[in-house]
C-alpha cells in the first residue's frame, strides 16, 4: 500500500512538471520581412491577409488585387498620445525593417523591427504605442495556422515569464509589451528602462507564480466544448518622462518569447467530441468570419483613403495630360 502511494505521488508530480514551464516565441520579426514583391507595398507572404471580399462590387479587379495586408514590419503603426500628437510627429513615427550586420555578437543577418518615435521637446510625460496594422487573428484566417507563433500562442494557462530581445541605444524611455487572453482582457507588462548599449534580453518574471504545486488551488473544469485559452500580442509602449530630454527615440526588437503552463493537457478520449457534435469548429467559424469582416472593413477604408491622396506632381500632370505631353514631331520650343 505504501509503493502504490508513493508510485501516486510520484505520477502527480510528473504530471504537475510536464503541465508548467512551456516555453514558445510569441512573435519574432525575423519571419515577417515582406517577401510578397507582387503588391504594393510588399507584403509578408505566412501572415498576409486578403479582405478583397469585404469591398463592395464597384471596386475593378485591379482594386481588389490590392486590398491586401499583412504583419509586415513596416506596416506596422506608431501611435503617440493624443497630447503629443502633431502632423510632423506622427510622419516622423514609424517602424521599419532592418537587417542586422554580417559579424554582429547576435542575431547576425537577422531582419528585427526598428523603431523611431518622435517625441516633443516640452517637459511632459508621454508615450508611444507600436501596434500590428490589424488586430492579429487567433483563428484561421485564409492560411492554416499562420499566426500561431506570429503574434498568438495557444493553449497558455498562468504567464510564468516574458522575454524580449531589443537592443538599446542608451535611451531613457521605459519599454512594455501589452497581451490580451481568450477573455479579451488586456495587461501591460513593464521590462524597464533602455539605458543601454547594444543587445540584451529584458526579461519580465510573474510574482504571483507558484512553482510548489501543494500551494496550488486545485480545480476540475469541463474539457469539451471549452475553447483553448490564449494570448495575443497586442503590441508595445514606450514611456518617456517629463524630466527626460524629448525628441528622437530610436530601438530595435527582435522577438517576444514566454514561458507558461499549459491551459490544458492533450489527452486522448475515446469518443471524438468534435467530430460528433461539431460545438468547436462552428464556433471558431463564426469568429473567423467575423474577424474577417472587422479586418477586412478596416482595411477597405484605408485603400480607400490612399486612393483620395494627393498624387506626386508627375502623375497628376500625366494623368491630366497637360504639361508632361510629348510635343507633335516639327515643333519648334522656345529656349
Amino acid at each position: 500500500m505504501k509503493r502504490f502511494l508513493i508510485l501516486i505521488v510520484v505520477m502527480f508530480l510528473a504530471l504537475s512538471a510536464s503541465v508548467m514551464a512551456e516555453q514558445s516565441t510569441l512573435i519574432d520579426f525575423a519571419k515577417l520581412a515582406a517577401d510578397d514583391t507582387s503588391t504594393t507595398p510588399a507584403q509578408n507572404k505566412a501572415t498576409e491577409i486578403d479582405f478583397s471580399n469585404q469591398a463592395g462590387a464597384s471596386f475593378t479587379e485591379v482594386d481588389k488585387a490590392a486590398m491586401k495586408s499583412s504583419l509586415a514590419i513596416d506596416n506596422w503603426d506608431v501611435t503617440l498620445a493624443s497630447s503629443s500628437r502633431t502632423v510632423a510627429r506622427d510622419s516622423d513615427s514609424m517602424t521599419k525593417a532592418a537587417t542586422v550586420r554580417q559579424g554582429a555578437s547576435k542575431f547576425a543577418g537577422d531582419v528585427v523591427m526598428g523603431i523611431r518615435v518622435r517625441f516633443p521637446t516640452e517637459p511632459f510625460n508621454s508615450y508611444a504605442i507600436i501596434k500590428p496594422p490589424f488586430e492579429i487573428p487567433v483563428y484561421n484566417v485564409g492560411n492554416v495556422n499562420a499566426f500561431d507563433g506570429n503574434g498568438v500562442v495557444k493553449n497558455v494557462g498562468t504567464l510564468k515569464s516574458l522575454s524580449v530581445d531589443i537592443m538599446g541605444l542608451n535611451f531613457p524611455e521605459r519599454f512594455g509589451v501589452i497581451l490580451a487572453d481568450s477573455n479579451n482582457d488586456t495587461r501591460e507588462i513593464d521590462l524597464g528602462a533602455l539605458n543601454f548599449d547594444g543587445w540584451r534580453t529584458l526579461t519580465w518574471e510573474n510574482p504571483s507564480y507558484i512553482t510548489d504545486v501543494r500551494n496550488r488551488v486545485l480545480y476540475k473544469a469541463p474539457l469539451y466544448p471549452n475553447l483553448t485559452p490564449y494570448v495575443r500580442l497586442v503590441g508595445f509602449v514606450v514611456y518617456r518622462d517629463a524630466e527626460q530630454v524629448g525628441g528622437d527615440f530610436i530601438s530595435y526588437i527582435k522577438d517576444v518569447n514566454i514561458v507558461y503552463d499549459l491551459a490544458t493537457l492533450n489527452l486522448q478520449s475515446d469518443v471524438d467530441n468534435e467530430a460528433l457534435w461539431g460545438i468547436l469548429g462552428k464556433r471558431e467559424a463564426a469568429r473567423q468570419r467575423a474577424e474577417v469582416q472587422r479586418l477586412g472593413n478596416i482595411q477597405v477604408l484605408r485603400y480607400l483613403e490612399t486612393q483620395k491622396m494627393a498624387k506626386p506632381a508627375d502623375q497628376s500632370q500625366g494623368a491630366q495630360g497637360g504639361a508632361a505631353a510629348t510635343p507633335p514631331a516639327g515643333s519648334t520650343t522656345k529656349p
